[in-house]
């Protein structure tokens, strides 16, 4: 399904919540926004169940295609563990794995794993089930439909190794300092090897994929809902969270309502306890009744439009650099998002912990802008289009439908660069329909992207096309040796404090080449959420974890 047009209509509220039917009400749980605040000294409230209303459920549950999703990646957080745990500033703790070591060289690492954990089949989650897990997410299945996991350092990927239950050792072909980081990431997910070795079709029911989560599938609705219950015999969450034993809530049920208004009003009237992705303009006046809102950023790219330099007119880096300069970033923080949203200040979030900030190589200069358009020999016309040799200085911009607000983002875009001479149009598509026609597709000129790592030595896996399964966001292959060579430092170096200042180096010359046009840093998953619903947690990756999480009275 797709809209294409250049204003956006307003959509009418709507009241109703007939969309939600088959959601369970949370009686004597589920307050409204005047519901009085907890007593943080009280001890947690052991049951009760919860409803958290998704815009999505995606398209599959294969594992390795569905984990990193910003859906179904909520489901997958609490069916499965992952052997590293990463918080909001990319601090490292153990969590399946009690300790890890690394070689001098950086080829060669040993993961300790904890003794006792099984997984929801009562098989143990011991090194042999490790190996199967990094293998896959190395390798995929690419010919069964099972795709490897996106920013595992796969390319210099040897082999695992259980050296005996409970001790794991992988080698690599070169220094790989983010293969540590990398199991922190929400794509590294622990599922029993009986689950991975099933085929592509089978590991697509939910019901069959068994991980060693806080929390199991108890039934599941294609395109409709997931209930997941909590497994009594945990007790190996992260020990950054300090939490022994199993969840204290009974249940979480995952209903997909795809209209913003109606997930944010449910929640308003007691029938649901958390609405994800709620519009920006709702979150101030929903603050004032008292509701809890939770906005975090998470470690990765900013949001912004990855250029395709081959592609007309990006293939000229004057016009790339107008583009740069013509955006006013802070008309579309004030106009679309609230002050919870921060400007980019590179090309990757703040908080990572090797940013940079690099600002003013894409501050907003309509005159710097006018400039580089006038240089590049693009004449303005009677209409106010620029054209060159007969052409436009037109293209096509495609909202990312897993970003909230990014059409409205996309509109004012358009209308800003419209006063520089561009013709720019939208065509939005439903998020299958996005998979299908615009991920992927080497003819899209922008591409409105972000994307989630833990570790930055993984960025170089997206820049150029050097190894297999590499992404080449902007569509310079090879051609471009500087590129090539800060990619290759950044992906091999063997110290820290030497990779960030390759890092610091790489985020310069990215933004001087116009290659990307960052516009905010992301805040992907928001959240609002009844306040007698406490302990939630936010890991780095931004996803909301309950382990830790119950309801007051």
């Amino acid at each position: 399904m797709s809209t294409q047009h250049r204003t956006r209509g307003r959509r009418a509220l709507l009241t109703g919540i007939g969309l939600i039917a088959g959601v369970a009400l949370i009686a004597g749980c589920a307050s409204g926004g005047t519901a009085p605040a907890a007593d943080e000294s009280a001890a947690p409230t052991e049951g009760g169940d919860i409803t958290f209303l998704i815009d999505s459920l995606g398209a599959t549950w294969i594992p390795n295609n569905s984990s990193i999703s910003s859906y179904q990646g909520h489901i997958w957080g609490h069916v499965t563990d992952k052997l590293i745990y990463v918080d909001a500033e990319g601090n490292l703790s153990p969590w399946v794995a009690e300790s890890w070591e690394e070689s001098e060289d950086k080829t060669e690492f040993t993961i300790n794993l904890k003794d006792g954990v099984t997984f929801s089949d009562g098989t143990p989650l011991d090194a042999a089930a490790v190996v199967a897990n990094i293998d896959i997410w190395a390798k995929g299945r690419p010919d069964e439909g099972i795709n490897r996991i996106g920013l595992f350092p796969a390319a210099n990927y040897d082999r695992a190794e259980a050296v005996d239950e409970t001790t794991v050792k992988v080698y690599f072909t070169a220094p790989t300092l983010s293969f540590i980081p990398t199991l922190a990431y929400h794509g590294s997910i622990l599922l029993s090897p009986e689950t991975l070795a099933l085929p592509a079709d089978q590991q697509a029911d939910l019901s069959n994929d068994i991980g060693s989560g806080p929390f199991v599938v108890e039934s599941w609705a294609e395109g409709d809902s997931v209930v997941l219950t909590k497994r009594d015999d945990y007790d190996w969450g992260p020990e950054a969270l300090n939490h022994d034993g199993a969840a204290y809530l009974d249940s979480i049920t995952y209903k997909q309502v795809a209209e913003p208004t109606l997930r944010t009003s449910s929640v308003q009237s007691g029938q649901a306890d958390v609405a994800y992705n709620a519009s920006p303009q709702e979150l101030d006046p929903l603050k004032d009744e008292g509701f809890e809102i939770a906005v975090p950023r998470y470690l990765g790219f900013v949001n912004g439009y990855a250029l395709n330099t081959t592609v007309a007119p990006f293939d000229d880096p004057l016009v790339r650099q107008a583009v740069q300069h013509g955006i006013d970033r802070d008309e579309i923080l004030s106009t679309v998002y609230t002050s919870d949203w921060q400007a980019a200040e590179s090309f990757i979030q703040s908080n990572v912990p090797e940013a940079t900030d690099h600002s003013d190589q894409f501050a907003f200069d309509p005159d710097q802008a006018a400039d580089l358009l006038d240089e590049a020999g693009w004449v303005e016309g009677a209409d106010g289009v620029r054209t060159k040799d007969g052409q436009e200085l037109a293209f096509t911009l495609y909202p990312n439908p897993y970003l909230a607000t990014s059409q409205a983002v996309d509109e004012l875009v358009a209308q800003q660069l419209s006063d520089l001479g561009f013709a720019v149009t939208l065509e939005a598509y439903d998020v299958p329909t996005y998979g299908q026609k615009v991920i992927g597709n080497a003819a899209i000129p922008a591409n409105e992207i972000t994307r989630s790592f833990v570790d930055v030595g993984t960025v170089a896996g997206v820049l150029t096309s050097q190894k297999k399964g590499d992404e080449d966001w902007f569509k310079v292959g090879t051609s471009d040796q500087t590129l090539n060579d800060l990619s290759n430092q950044i992906a091999t170096a063997t110290d820290r404090d030497d990779r960030a200042a390759v890092a610091d180096e790489l985020q310069e010359y990215v933004l001087a080449q116009a290659y990307f046009v960052p516009l905010t840093q992301i805040v992907q998953r928001v959240y609002v959420q009844n306040p007698a619903l406490e302990g939630v947690t936010y890991n780095g990756l931004a996803y909301a974890y309950y382990l830790d999480a119950y309801l007051t009275e």
